[in-house]
């Protein structure tokens, strides 16, 4: 299988829902559409920012098929897949046989896992489909050094993606992953996906993880991108600035309220123009007055960038 290279900004859009919560694919294709002529590197859809924890199967397949249409072939298409096994099984088929790209696997549902069942539980959804598959590191999915080797040593695996925030580990998996591929001529690529990446982005780059989840992309495409510019060309004074203005009170009011992550992406949206609806429960959206705060971030965000 030949390794697919991601690169720059990676654009994780939500999933629109009308009013009475129903999925709204008019809107997801304005929304994929208008985010891939910004200049993302991929579009990861259906995943933790578009609530695929919310998708019955008819759902996400309908969501990941109209990604693909709206994406065009310009950017690789990755879909999530995870959950129970069968459940997961069944995703990773379904977003193969709507055109996708490639997967990210989230955890599985629920239960504390050993390293050995992690690995397993890799291998089996990996096996339903040719795609290449990225691993998702976080929550009940935590890998070691022996298992983050493991997986990477799969054929299709071809990413791990952080979302623990432990760097001394990941500075470890990082060495002992490329390490056991060295000579394979196998390409395999490390992830930031903590919730804003962005704050958390320098360092992560110096462990070599140079590819992270914008989730602000999603309604700040001109901020995301900036800062990437500033992270690539060195421009420490700019993207400190971007980090002060809007990154960090970003995550302030994320960390108000549990799921946030998410709502808030989603009010982002609706505030740049696209519909997006509100959250599925056990998610709650942002209040007016948190929409307010929301909105005057943006601002001083795109206030750096004019300056």
């Amino acid at each position: 299988m030949e390794t697919l290279m991601l690169e720059g900004v990676l654009f994780f859009p939500v999933t629109p829902f009308t009013d009475i919560g129903e999925v709204d694919l008019d809107a997801l294709r304005r929304h994929v559409s208008a985010g891939v002529d910004a200049g993302p590197g991929g579009v990861f859809v259906a995943c933790g920012t578009g609530e695929f924890h919310a998708l019955d199967v008819e759902e996400y397949t309908a969501v990941v098929r109209t990604a693909v249409d709206a994406a065009a072939g310009r950017v690789p298409v990755y879909a999530g897949a995870g959950g129970a096994l069968g459940a997961a099984r069944r995703f990773a088929r379904a977003a193969a046989g709507a055109g996708a790209d490639g997967l990210l696997l989230m955890p599985p549902y629920l239960v504390e896992s050993p390293a050995d069942g992690l690995v397993a539980y890799t291998r089996a959804v990996a096996g339903e489909t040719p795609l290449p598959v990225i691993v998702y590191n976080r929550a009940n999915a935590r890998f070691d050094e022996d298992s983050a080797v493991r997986v990477a040593q799969l054929p299709t695996v071809t990413g791990l993606k952080d979302g623990t925030g432990d760097l001394d580990l990941m500075a470890r998996v990082v060495l002992a992953v490329r390490d056991a591929l060295s000579g394979s001529g196998k390409d395999f690529q490390f992830f930031n996906g903590m919730p804003t990446a962005e704050a958390s982005q320098q360092a992560y780059r110096a462990l070599g993880v140079e590819l992270y989840s914008s989730a602000s992309f999603a309604f700040a495409p001109d901020i995301a991108l900036a800062f990437h510019r500033a992270l690539e060309e060195g421009d420490h004074r700019r993207a400190d600035a971007l980090q002060r203005a809007f990154f960090h009170p970003l995550v302030r009011l994320r960390k108000r309220v549990p799921g946030y992550a998410v709502a808030l992406v989603k009010a982002g949206v609706t505030l740049e123009g696209i519909k997006a609806g509100p959250v599925r429960p056990p998610l709650t959206s942002l209040g007016e007055q948190e929409t307010e705060e929301l909105a005057a971030i943006i601002a001083a965000g795109r206030a750096v960038l004019a300056s």
